[in-house]
């Protein structure tokens, strides 16, 4: 099983019911690029259908400059927390926003310069 982002090949690792681990073409002994999905099943109750939750996490070792070590790791983490009933059109519409927001300009500055207020 693999995936593929960004033009490069992620090969699954690691299986549970919940979760997948996936290494990269970067990954080695020392050096993560890794990619894990997971997932939790929505719990109704007697008024409320649930939220589906998903994760995606990805790991890379990065080199460093200027800093006290030579190597460290950068993540990435996003959770998703979508309601049982949503429209798959919302949810679409949700993935393109913040997929863009991640790419542009103002979402680069939030994880290059830790800067929240435009």
């Amino acid at each position: 099983m693999s995936l593929t982002v960004n033009a490069k090949t992620f090969t699954g690792d690691s299986y549970s019911a919940n979760a997948v681990g996936y290494y990269g073409p970067a990954h080695t002994l020392s050096v993560k690029d890794d990619i894990r999905l997971a997932k939790v099943a929505p719990k109704p109750t007697s008024v409320f259908s649930g939220v589906g939750r998903s994760s995606a996490k990805l790991t890379r070792t990065l080199t460093l400059t200027g800093a006290l070590t030579t190597t460290g790791e950068a993540i990435l983490d996003i959770s998703m927390s979508v309601p049982v009933g949503a429209a798959g059109a919302d949810v679409d519409s949700l993935l393109n926003d913040m997929g863009a927001f991640l790419s542009s300009a103002s979402g680069k500055l939030v994880a290059k310069n830790l800067q929240t207020a435009f």
